[in-house]
């Protein structure tokens, strides 16, 4: 396919710069671009201290494009995200004040540290990709990307993001300990890895080439109905699963209350073929099927009290299910 190759070359630099800064973050940054080629929003979890807001910074610098960070605390308005209507008095009129949320890359720190009324101020602009202040509807630039971070741990002065919310993000992507010997480089930088020059590797060109390269993937129906029986598994109210085999044998389903919603096919599809771009594939292969499945369905399934009671995950649920569904 016309532009693989090119496209192969842009992810490797990335990746290359990327590693001038982030040690063992290698996964994270292909799952940012992803992501990002898909055209979703991340959302990032993870204890503090693991670099999730320097492999964003790091992500937008790499792509020169244009960030904004808002930091998510308990007494921020929607205002303050989203802009708001200013009166001059010398002029007698109200002008519009654009708030961080126009930009290029967005990073929304802690974003778990905001109330309902805030967190909803997002709900429009990452679907919709535009903003209204006032009476009137802004477009948002393009390129627009949101990456979320949150803390897995604290309770206190954090409010959980609703599911309408968690389903506008592609992908929730978990970040844990580094190894030993990555943790050695991490020490021996003595922090000062934030100060560490990349370079810029992608354009707006560049973006809109692999987006389009993406479309181009091909997928057989045999793997998109292959996801579908995915999402049916997790849905315990879907008919086709109530005398399956699958809940017969593992009787996974009474720990999920809501299952994955069509959109979370939608964001497997799309993942997949960005995964297979990185294969340097122009075809779809159930395995980029799997590689993104965990990331794109742990954040969209309720699960019961039952699933807590027996310390049941998300990713183990999801796990199962991928052993289980036979591969086309």
């Amino acid at each position: 396919m016309e532009n693989l190759e090119e496209c192969k070359k842009l992810i490797e630099k990335c990746r290359q710069e990327a590693a001038k800064r982030l040690v063992g973050q290698e996964k994270l940054i292909d799952d940012i671009l992803t992501a990002f080629i898909a055209g979703g929003h991340v959302l990032v979890e993870g204890v503090p201290g693991l670099a999730k807001t320097l492999a964003v910074k790091t992500f937008s610098e790499i792509l020169g494009l244009d960030f904004k960070r808002i930091q998510f605390t308990p007494d921020l308005l929607p205002a303050d995200v989203t802009g708001t209507l200013i009166y001059e008095q010398n002029k007698g009129t109200f002008s519009v004040r654009k708030g961080p949320i126009f930009a290029n890359v967005v990073l929304a720190d802690e974003i778990n540290r905001a109330p309902a009324k805030v967190q909803s101020a997002m709900l429009e602009a990452m679907e919709e990709k535009q903003v209204t202040i006032g009476e009137e509807t802004y477009k948002l630039p393009e390129p627009f990307f949101v990456l979320a971070t949150q803390n897995p741990v604290e309770q206190e002065g954090t409010y959980s993001l609703p599911e309408a919310e968690l389903d506008r993000f592609i992908m929730k992507l978990v970040v844990n300990y580094p190894s030993s010997e990555n943790e050695v480089q991490i020490v021996k930088t003595c922090g000062k890895a934030p100060f560490v020059p990349v370079s810029k590797i992608i354009t707006n060109k560049d973006v809109e080439m692999m987006r389009k390269l993406a479309d181009n993937v091909v997928c057989d129906e045999k793997l998109v109905e292959y996801i579908v029986s995915i999402l049916n598994v997790t849905r315990p109210d879907s008919s086709k699963n109530k005398n399956s085999s699958f809940t017969a044998a593992n009787d996974i389903t009474r720990y999920i209350t809501i299952g994955a919603s069509p959109r979370a096919g939608i964001a497997i599809l799309q993942c997949a073929k960005v995964s297979a771009i990185f294969a340097g594939r122009a075809f779809v292969l159930p395995e980029d099927i799997k590689s993104v499945a965990l990331n794109v369905l742990r954040h969209r399934l309720v699960l019961s009290y039952e699933a807590a009671a027996d310390n049941v995950t998300a990713d183990e649920i999801i796990e199962k299910i991928l052993d289980f569904i036979p591969v086309p």
